[in-house]
């Protein structure tokens, strides 16, 4: 008995959109069997990881605060998977924004300018966009794969980050601790209550779901890239560049990489460190899928990413679960995912034994 796998001719739109609540369901199902063989109360370890985590305004707050940089990250990094271009290093691209800004905001002779901050946003947006420009020129000029460039650079930036806090940039009033000195006033966004962490960086992010939104859905250079992603031989014939597309994908997912690094710095950290990201880059890879490339979709999407990281979070303090728990679920979230869009746009046909 031999069977094949062949493309389906017309994928049910139903099932694409109804996808992601099915990989949601069956993560949870499959994380209720995983907290049961470690001998925990399924019931009482997902209320603890998914329903005590946002049961009071400040839980809300920290959910909006991880949902932002998620969100954002990942509004750029669907501009580019429409095209096809598979920018996997916004975790090095919000680190290298980070580092932009934070020596901006550190260096910047007038520490008490309204310049500052907005000097902060332009060099975060501008670094991460230089460092995806590297992997945009390997492709466009040398056929380079970006997935394997983007990933080896944020190695690199992590190597660079922890030179700078362990070396030059270190604060010589911080203990002998890796991170730098605290940034000044005018380089912090404004919290909404100083009871919370939530502040106006958020509004960054609101801003780029809706720049997403027109610039993929409602604009003809969209329209361009989807053309290049889906067809990419149709495209070729209408003259649609495919450098332009590499160009184009790769350096908005920089751009909105180095953004959230700087978001971050500026937001509920204050300085520079090792930890300026527990991997909202790689996290928003799959933020970007559970959205299904759509700027409203990516927004829920991040909402539930952003309630695994707080989850973790959770039960790592309230039963001593390991930390990694977090990537867990991811993992377990994104193979259920690309299962339920393989048996979407494909399917398994028995053929014929032949006597």
């Amino acid at each position: 008995m031999r069977y094949r796998i062949e493309r389906r001719p017309e994928p049910s739109a139903l099932m694409r959109v109804a996808a992601p609540a099915i990989a949601t369901l069956l993560t949870i199902i499959v994380g209720s069997v995983f907290f049961a063989v470690l001998g925990y109360d399924p019931l009482a370890t997902l209320n603890a990881f998914f329903v005590e985590p946002v049961s009071s305004l400040n839980g809300l707050s920290e959910l909006l605060l991880k949902a932002s940089p998620l969100i954002l990250i990942a509004c750029g990094l669907a501009v580019g998977f429409r095209a096809n271009v598979w920018n996997i290093g916004a975790e090095g691209q919000l680190i290298i924004g980070a580092i932009a800004a934070c020596g901006v905001g550190l260096f910047y002779p007038d520490p008490e300018s309204f310049l500052l901050l907005p000097l902060m946003l332009i060099a975060g947006a501008v670094a991460g966009m230089a460092w995806a420009a590297i992997p945009a020129f390997l492709r466009a000029r040398m056929n380079t794969n970006e997935i394997l460039v983007t990933l080896m650079l944020t190695y690199i930036a992590t190597l660079l980050l922890s030179w700078l806090v362990h070396g030059p940039w270190r604060d010589p009033a911080g203990f002998n601790y890796p991170q730098t000195a605290l940034l000044p006033g005018a380089a912090m966004f404004e919290p909404f209550d100083y009871s919370y962490r939530l502040n106006s960086s958020i509004f960054i992010t609101v801003i780029a779901v809706v720049a997403m939104w027109l610039f993929a859905d409602r604009s003809f250079l969209g329209y361009k890239l989807s053309v290049s992603g889906a067809a990419p031989l149709a495209a070729r014939y209408a003259g649609f560049r495919e450098s332009s597309a590499v160009w184009t994908g790769l350096l908005a997912g920089g751009a909105a990489a180095g953004l959230a690094g700087m978001a971050e710095l500026s937001g509920p950290l204050g300085q520079l460190s090792p930890q300026i990201s527990p991997g909202y880059g790689f996290a928003a890879i799959i933020v970007a899928f559970v959205g299904r490339l759509n700027a409203f979709g990516i927004v829920l999407g991040g909402l539930l990413l952003s309630l695994l990281f707080l989850g973790g979070e959770a039960v790592q303090m309230s039963l001593g679960l390991p930390s990694a728990l977090t990537r867990i679920f991811q993992g377990i979230l994104l193979f259920f995912l690309l299962a339920a869009d393989f048996f979407i746009f494909y399917r398994l046909r028995r053929l014929a034994e032949h006597a």
